[in-house]
């Protein structure tokens, strides 16, 4: 709770992969990866309950042993590829509302994918939501490339030029670019019942540092996630 505002966190983590099959419950450094993201929200001070929302057995019976709720089953046309992460959570708050019978004011998404975020990044997301009377917040990292200095686009005539218009002679006087790192979503429900949306009137964004946005969707993350536990582990 923060601000008597109670607080509800859905974790989606669907059994499908194809770029990395198994990839919620694969070992990462020693745990099952959905437990890094399970982990950050029960540390959040905020955070009133932690659901996960799977149509997968396997993920069930892990996300119980991290002590996550699995208080439903999600429905197989919602744990397709094309299934829609809107439609997904509209589910998950239908559910908890209906049959849960479970009050709340905000709504956190966390994805499984970055496991590097940390509870206070989560919790930074829920004040910046509630303090600046935003619409929802999601976290974003500086992006690496800036489409008005260094990223191309190749047009019908095969002609090649900068995707943002611009005369900049380094990236540093570009304007600043970000990347949705696609790690923590926090709307206010009933907000995202009615606009389901995520590019809302008062979105504000909370930027994260590229070493806590790693989001995995290949084994080459994978390993780049692996390399900075471990470093972080070295170092603490």
């Amino acid at each position: 709770m923060y601000k008597d505002k109670v607080i509800l966190c859905v974790i989606p983590a669907r059994g499908g992969s194809k770029g990395l099959p198994g990839k919620n419950v694969k070992q990462l450094a020693g745990k099952p990866l959905i437990a890094y993201t399970i982990e950050q929200a029960k540390g959040s001070k905020y955070i009133d309950r932690v659901i996960v929302s799977t149509e997968d057995d396997q993920i069930a019976k892990v996300a119980g042993k991290f002590n996550a709720e699995v208080p439903f089953k999600r429905p197989k046309e919602l744990a397709e590829d094309n299934s829609s992460m809107i439609d997904v959570l509209l589910h998950a708050v239908k559910w908890m509302e209906g049959e849960a019978k479970f009050k709340f004011d905000i709504l956190v998404l966390l994805h499984v994918t970055t496991p590097l975020r940390e509870a206070d990044d989560i919790d930074k997301c829920i004040e910046l939501l509630v303090d600046e009377k935003a619409d929802n917040v999601f976290s974003v990292a500086e992006a690496y490339r800036n489409p008005y200095f260094n990223m191309v686009e190749v047009n019908a005539g095969n002609e090649v030029r900068l995707v943002k218009e611009g005369n900049f002679a380094t990236r540093q006087s570009a304007p600043k670019v970000f990347d949705m790192n696609s790690s923590i979503y926090v709307w206010w429900k009933d907000t995202f019942k009615a606009e389901k949306s995520l590019f809302l009137k008062k979105t504000r964004v909370y930027p994260m540092p590229r070493e806590r946005s790693v989001d995995i969707d290949e084994p080459l993350d994978f390993r780049i996630a692996e390399m900075l536990l471990e470093d972080n582990d070295h170092n603490s």
